[in-house]
Order: structure tokens, then sequence, then C-alpha cells
């Protein structure tokens, strides 16, 4: 528990519950080789932990900011999609201490980076369970919430969808459409893959817990797909 206690200093929270701390960093593939070790994996604290991340910045934007719903929403699109959660779960360094498979532990890039944001939410949803919403909402202004002015001043609140369609129209005269083509997982913590289409080409594909989530990952591959816009 020596390491845990380092990361608690890191993010200055000293949890009551280690036991729950230490779950956090629990991925599902980490269960599969350690069956017998009594754990639980992270999925139900992250899904209770997009929940209270969606909550705190929308009442953050909502208290700041009295601008046009559609607006707002992609302000907080911005704030909570994957790759930003990514960013902040490499700066607390949570890749220090997760549990994988050996197999999940030789990924990189966009898999790696699903599993650190993935585990970031897991990690507000035990924060909230174990210090309360006052703690886990300063948590959350903090490390996520901080971005918003960069965001307004410049243009990446316009999410990878907004971008992929002005792109595709620009370029092929086009509208993207999105392709759920799994759907996997209780109804409590779905599993979404979803492909991006141009036309009749597959552009990008996308993995999240909601669709809309899943939607923007499979855009953000289609801006960087070279074989589709070069």
């Amino acid at each position: 528990m020596n390491e845990l206690t380092k990361f608690e200093k890191e993010i200055k929270i000293n949890f009551n519950d280690k036991k729950l701390l230490k779950q956090v960093f629990i991925h599902r593939s980490y269960i599969n080789e350690h069956r017998s070790a009594g754990l639980e994996h992270n999925e139900r604290l992250e899904f209770l932990g997009d929940a209270v991340l969606e909550l705190v910045i929308t009442e953050y934007i909502y208290s700041k900011y009295d601008r046009p719903e559609g607006e707002m929403t992609s302000w907080r699109s911005a704030l909570v999609k994957g790759e930003s959660l990514s960013k902040e779960a490499k700066k607390i360094k949570i890749d220090d201490y997760l549990c994988v498979s050996r197999g999940e532990a030789k990924n990189t890039g966009k898999a790696r980076d699903l599993i650190l944001a993935n585990a970031f939410e897991a990690l507000i949803g035990a924060i909230y369970l174990d210090q309360g919403y006052k703690i886990v909402s300063d948590f959350i202004i903090k490390n996520i919430a901080y971005k918003l002015e960069e965001i307004i001043s410049g243009v990446e609140y316009i999410d990878a969808k907004s971008k992929l369609q002005e792109l595709s129209q620009e370029k092929f005269s086009l509208t993207p459409t999105y392709e759920t083509v799994s759907e996997t997982g209780p109804d409590h913590n779905k599993k979404f893959v979803v492909l991006v289409k141009i036309g009749n080409k597959i552009a990008g594909e996308g993995e999240g817990n909601s669709k809309q989530k899943a939607q923007i990952m499979a855009a953000g591959q289609a801006l960087e797909n070279k074989k589709i816009f070069n």
C-alpha cells in the first residue's frame, strides 16, 4: 500500500478506504489473470465517476457563463472527452499504478489512453464515495475545469465530430455517418463500438461508454486517417 500512499500525496487526498483507492487501478483484464485474488475491477467506479464528472463540469460552466446551450455543451464535451482525461491521468501518474493483463500491458497509443481515461473517471467515482461532493468537485475543477478559458479562447471546444463534418463537406461534399456496430455489457456499464463512414468508406472506429463518446473517438481517428484526406 506504500505506493498508493505516494499517489495520495500526488493528488493531495488521503483516502479513508484504501481498498476503494486500490480498485481504481484494477482493469477488468487483470481480474481475468488473477481470479483468486478477490479483487474487483474499476468499471462500476468508472460509471459513477463519469456521471459525477459531467455534473460538476456542467454546474461549473452554468455558474460562470450565460451562453446558448449548444455552446456550453461543446465546451463540456471538450473538457470531458477521453483525450482530455487521459492527458490529466498521465499528469497525476495513474499509468504508474495500473493493474492490467500482460496482453493489455503491451498496448500503447489510443488503446492505452482509453484505459487511462476510464481509470481517471474511476478515480473521480472513488473520491466522491470516500470524500464527498465538495472534495471531488474541487479535484475536478483543479484537474479538468482549469482548461475552460483556454478552450473558449481558441477553437478547441469544436469537437472532433464537428471538425470531421467541416472537413468532409469541404473535400467531398459529404456528411459523415455513424454506425453502432456493437453494444456490450450490462445496462449500467455499456461499451459501444462505432464506425464513422464518409460515403461508403470506413474512416474511423471508436469505443466508449456512451454512443456520443464512441462517435467522438471515431471522428478523432478519422481526422488522423491519411488515406481518407491525403
